[in-house]
């Protein structure tokens, strides 16, 4: 809500709803809280001190460095267009802070509080007066308002797909603002996805166009600024000194290196050198060429002043998989997309490539307690046997399970189960070739790639693809006409990975639903319309408890997994950490995040020690 002119009549209008409101039945059943969760569960009470994976006397000072691949032309987080700069939110905040120890907790930060009746049908966010962008000018419901009418209007599609249940959002006086949410059950969710995004400042925006990319950097009010943005090369954050939320609750402890610094490399392999030369500090290294053999030899190494971690991380490993798109006709068949999983031998690659550290991906909730396991049980039939016509006979009987190969002799089995599967799809091979029986178009599958590293593990698959009579082949493009071609789902097969949260919700709708499946930029990389998908996200969105979201969220997996709308590569549930031994770390590691960025900090005496010239 933009001010106008109308404006205090239109703030006398609302003293008089919230008098009628403050009257009503309903406000007898409000509860004013200091924290949000999905089902009310929160660790920690209204008076904690810190979060108890961040140490209060961490000291603060020294310059942190690590890395990104390929480049970035835009700062601002809530639009489309362009390629975000990373650990951009750390320029922002947010309404409330996640506590990455629990499985959807959030506290109190530019909000003090959240009032809210039984149903949700609104939540109302107590502003802290203290709050302050980095000008040092107070931030008021007015921005907020601004931030959720531009999403609305200008922002990310699946932004917009996101909050399509918020009904409008008011100002109440300048430290309160009040979200109406739409009779509807993803209720349940909106405030937690409210109180997440970063809230941008009306001010800064007037006479600027929301939507458009910008590489100058949007007025900030978090725990640090950008003061450097190298187009191409790097992006410096300083920390914020006199920061206006550095003491409550959830950022004691946190936010501890006087400056973040992001180097770009075009190339990981370069990246992996640069590691070694002392240009960054660390990385995650999710390559396992690099993990088993890429340090072996190297004089930092060696001599101890590069150290290498393995550390539990018990968040939803997320999907990794070829994505692929059912839009294109040789796509649509599931028996075609059956056949393309049979010839992927996983076990072959994990022995030669990945050195046995991985495990084959089976669930799109992989290593979480969402994941679909054993035959169906009662409740899950209840949810799924309206929709007996629309998916696959398996879901009804049976876990989802890979094809296995490991010697030649499986290969050929599962390579034989794949033509049949083609043939019976409608494909026969014709001078070696395979085409569609019908019109004789060539079967033809190109896997988009904005770097060529991958092409190490695609060119086995593509070896079996092609003695299916396929025409495989692999296409490098660089990042920016990557993440185009994928917005406008302008691509055969993709390699995608994306988090899924602990907590699923309205956030699947933007990755599995029929309304997501030609929105620009969605998530929902294949293209999956099925009305049985549609009322499973429905039955997620709507869940009372997390026993009933473990019911839906297993249905929906079944259905997934058996409609083969991915080759289904790998996770490992791990981080695998390379660094520079100069960092000091809490005594407790989150249990869904590495932590490392915002809880770590610079060691004085290890530092002194490296003499890296920093």
């Amino acid at each position: 809500m933009i001010q106008d002119p109308t404006f205090p009549r239109r703030a006398l209008a609302l003293m008089v709803l919230a008098c009628i409101a403050l009257a009503a039945p309903v406000a007898a059943e409000t509860v004013t809280r200091h924290g949000l969760s999905t089902f009310g569960e929160l660790k920690y009470g209204p008076d904690f001190a810190h979060f108890d994976y961040a140490n209060p006397d961490a000291p603060k000072g020294g310059e942190m460095r690590t890395w990104a691949l390929q480049s970035y032309d835009n700062l601002n987080p809530l639009i489309l267009k362009g390629n975000l700069a990373e650990l951009t939110p750390l320029h922002f905040d947010s309404l409330m802070a996640r506590a990455e120890d629990e499985p959807d907790a959030m506290y109190g930060l530019i909000a003090e509080t959240v009032e809210m009746p039984q149903d949700r049908a609104w939540a109302a966010f107590n502003l802290n007066p203290a709050a302050r962008w980095h000008d040092g000018t107070p931030i008021t419901s007015e921005d907020v308002v601004f931030t959720f009418d531009a999403i609305r209007d200008k922002g990310h599609p699946s932004l917009q797909l996101l909050f399509a249940d918020l009904d409008r959002v008011e100002a109440e006086g300048p430290h309160r603002v009040v979200f109406h949410f739409k009779p509807a059950e993803s209720r349940r969710d909106l405030p937690l996805a409210v109180a997440a995004q970063p809230i941008m400042s009306k001010a800064w925006f007037t006479g600027r166009d929301f939507a458009a990319t910008t590489m100058d950097p949007p007025l900030g009010s978090g725990p640090y600024r950008i003061v450097e943005a190298d187009q191409g090369r790097s992006i410096t954050y300083q920390r914020v000194p006199d920061y206006w939320a550095k003491d409550l609750p959830a950022n004691v402890g946190r936010h501890n290196f006087d400056r973040v610094r992001v180097e770009y490399f075009r190339d990981r392999d370069i990246a992996q050198e640069a590691l070694f030369a002392g240009a960054f500090d660390w990385r995650v290294v999710n390559v396992a060429r690099d993990w088993a053999s890429g340090f072996d030899g190297r004089p930092p190494v060696a001599d101890g002043r590069i150290k290498r971690m393995e550390l539990p991380d018990d968040s939803p490993s997320g999907v990794q998989a070829l994505f692929l798109n059912t839009r294109r006709p040789q796509l649509a068949d599931r028996r075609v997309r059956a056949a393309l999983d049979l010839a992927f031998d996983f076990q072959w690659m994990n022995e030669t490539l990945f050195y046995g550290i991985y495990t084959r991906m089976g669930s799109m909730f992989e290593n979480s307690d969402m994941r679909h396991e054993g035959a169906p049980s009662e409740a899950e039939l209840a949810l799924l046997e309206p929709w007996r016509a629309e998916v696959a006979a398996e879901v009804f009987e049976k876990p989802f399970e890979n094809p296995v190969h490991g010697d030649s002799r499986a290969t050929r089995a599962n390579l034989r189960e794949a033509g049949r599967l083609l043939q019976d799809a409608g494909w026969v091979i014709r001078d070696g070739k395979l085409v569609n029986g019908e019109t004789g178009a060539p079967f033809t599958l190109e896997f988009l790639l904005y770097e060529g590293l991958y092409a190490r593990v695609l060119n086995p698959y593509i070896q079996n693809l092609q003695r299916l009579g396929i025409d495989a082949k692999i296409r490098v493009v660089d990042v920016a006409s990557y993440e185009n071609r994928v917005r406008q789902f302008d691509y055969d097969v993709i390699v995608r990975r994306f988090a899924q949260p602990l907590t699923p919700g309205v956030e699947q709708r933007n990755i599995w639903s029929s309304r997501s499946a030609d929105m620009v930029g969605s998530f929902n990389f294949s293209g999956i319309d099925n009305p049985a998908v549609d009322a499973l996200v429905e039955q997620i969105v709507q869940a009372k408890d997390r026993e009933s979201l473990r019911t839906a969220v297993s249905a929906l997996d079944r259905v997934l997994m058996w409609g083969q709308y991915a080759v289904p590569q790998f996770y490992s549930g791990k981080f695998r950490l390379a660094y520079w031994d100069r960092f000091g770390r809490p005594a407790v590691q989150p249990a869904y995040a590495l932590g490392l960025v915002d809880t770590w900090w610079i060691d004085p005496e290890k530092d002194a020690k490296l003499n890296l010239n920093r």
